[in-house]
């Protein structure tokens, strides 16, 4: 349930907006665009999750929820090669100039399988809290999902998320 990540490197594109929703549906479609035009081996997409609003998460509406979408990359791109793979993929219509390249690192991480649909992922996520307080930890950054269900599944009941909170010990706190 606890283990370790180090440094990702990603397409990535910054949004704001409900899963599912307008917003979203063109970032993932500008995400798999510009890996098309790169020939890139990626992994399953990847969403971090944020609201800038005091309440919690799940009582914020969800057309303010805030995520950075992710397709990893198994190495950095050359110089020079997503600028190209943007300017391939540009005649598809995709919003392909947000698409970045970023690296990050996540750290300790609590994470769990939820599933199931999304809207019962608040039991997965509560699993993992009490995981968390038993052992002391505190959230130490953005939630994370990975999605090992192809998000186009009409069936809620067969999606498969990983769902990731990288942690620090809350005697740092």
């Amino acid at each position: 349930m606890k283990t370790t990540y180090g440094p990702v490197t990603a397409l990535t594109v910054t949004g704001m907006g409900e899963p599912g929703g307008t917003e979203h549906a063109s970032a993932i479609a500008a995400l798999y665009a510009v890996a098309g035009a790169m020939n890139a081996l990626i992994g399953p997409l990847e969403g971090r999750w944020w609201v800038e609003d005091s309440r919690p998460a799940l009582s914020v509406p969800r057309q303010q929820w805030r995520w950075h979408l992710h397709l990893p990359l198994p190495i950095a791109p050359e110089p020079g090669e997503m600028e190209a793979a943007r300017e391939a993929a540009r005649p598809s219509g995709m919003a392909v100039d947000r698409v970045q390249v970023v690296t990050f690192t996540e750290g300790e991480c609590v994470e769990m399988l939820h599933e199931g649909p999304y809207s019962q992922e608040h039991v997965t996520l509560a699993a993992m809290q009490e995981y968390m307080d038993a052992h002391h930890l505190v959230a130490n950054g953005l939630h994370h999902e990975v999605y090992l269900s192809d998000l186009r599944d009409g069936d809620p009941a067969k999606m498969r998320t990983v769902l990731r909170q990288p942690v620090r010990s809350a005697a740092t706190a």
